[in-house]
């Protein structure tokens, strides 16, 4: 496997969490590209240091997207904007390394993230337009 930080990811992931998870400390997430996967069906995945690798380093949570190039890049924009959001979701308010399950990171929630995502960033077109 190789990695590569995803500038135009981070940035995007950081657009989408200040509308929806403001919680989310972007300074502590960090998006990447990864090539080479053996993986069948997935497209991304969310990385957290443990709390006792946290206490090991002496370091606050970090968290790590990672998105599979080969089956990420295939998505239209809408699709990827919905992986980024899913991803995020795992992320959970205290920040604290651990993450959200799927009980509550699902279709459903994520394509209601999304609705709010596109309503707020519409709502911040207008605005920049007047």
């Amino acid at each position: 496997m190789r990695y590569e930080f995803a500038e135009d990811l981070q940035k995007t992931a950081k657009e989408i969490s200040s509308f929806l998870f403001p919680y989310i400390n972007m300074d502590y997430v960090k998006c990447f590209r990864s090539y080479g996967t053996s993986s069948r069906r997935t497209i991304a995945r969310c990385h957290g240091l443990s709390k006792i690798m946290q206490k090991t380093l002496n370091t606050k949570a970090f968290y790590a997207l990672e998105f599979l190039t080969e089956r990420f890049e295939k998505l239209d924009q809408e699709e990827k904007i919905k992986v980024i959001i899913h991803e995020l979701m795992h992320i959970p308010k205290s920040f604290g390394g651990g993450f959200k399950q799927h009980d509550v990171v699902n279709e459903r929630n994520v394509n209601r993230c999304y609705l709010e995502y596109t309503k707020r960033k519409n709502e911040q077109r207008n605005l920049s337009f007047l």
